[in-house]
């Protein structure tokens, strides 16, 4: 099950709470609860460790993050978090082993779909890795939704758009697709396509430019970048179908 084209949706990776009036999909972290709003989207981090886990992980799994000079190799715009060596057959199917869990709690949950996020860890590797080690690996991702009867939705990365969806993937969830001139890399591909665009970089002089996009196939939200709460002086939601 897929949401409705143009559905009106909310991303909330920071912290859950009441959707917006009229809001139909939400996303949320797979250690919150959905939002029971219509359909409900798990966050899933496939390719690198979520902040809090980072330190535990690499001590129980040495082999599976990235080292340079014996230290784990962080991404430098998340410097908490350490990316998975996707290098091997051997360690993409550990990792899947590690993910199947989560994905499947997700559905457990009640969530109608994931979306596995950093797939684009490759591209902060220092070379250690390749583009086609993180789509073997996406794809054990995605016959793991599957079989626990979840979409999939790909997370960024409009380059590997086709692939993915060759690969299974169901539906797109992006980031500043409009800042970067990207949705039709998507929209291509994709019936449903979310887009998430930010204060910081889009801004709201610019939303209404970007809400006069006509594909029937894309849903936008301008957020926060820190995608904070409403009782949060920062909170930022407007939405195309407002």
């Amino acid at each position: 099950t897929l949401p409705l084209p143009g559905s009106p949706f909310d991303y909330q990776l920071g912290g859950g709470y009441p959707p917006p009036p009229g809001v139909t999909v939400v996303a949320r972290d797979r250690t919150d609860r959905p939002a029971d709003a219509g359909y409900d989207i798990c966050y899933v981090n496939g390719f690198q460790t979520q902040p809090a886990e980072s330190a535990s992980f690499a001590a129980a799994n040495p082999d599976l993050v990235l080292r340079v000079d014996g230290e784990p190799l962080v991404d430098p715009g998340w410097p908490d978090e350490y990316i998975y060596d996707t290098s091997t057959d051997a360690k993409r199917s550990a990792l899947a082993a590690v993910v199947a869990p989560w994905i499947e709690r997700c559905g457990s949950d009640g969530y109608e779909a994931v979306e596995i996020d950093n797939l684009d860890s490759y591209t902060r590797s220092n070379d250690m890795l390749s583009a086609d080690d993180n789509l073997a690996l996406a794809r054990l991702f995605a016959d793991t939704a599957h079989r626990a009867g979840l979409a999939i939705a790909q997370k960024n990365t409009a380059d590997r758009a086709g692939e993915l969806r060759s690969a299974g993937y169901d539906f797109a969830i992006t980031e500043s697709c409009i800042e970067f001139e990207e949705c039709a890399d998507y929209t291509e591909h994709y019936d449903v396509v979310l887009d998430i665009e930010y204060t910081d970089e889009l801004g709201r002089d610019s939303f209404d430019r970007a809400c006069a996009n006509t594909d029937p196939a894309l849903s936008v939200i301008l957020r926060d970048h820190d995608l904070v709460k409403p009782d949060d002086e920062a909170y930022v939601f407007d939405s195309c179908r407002s």
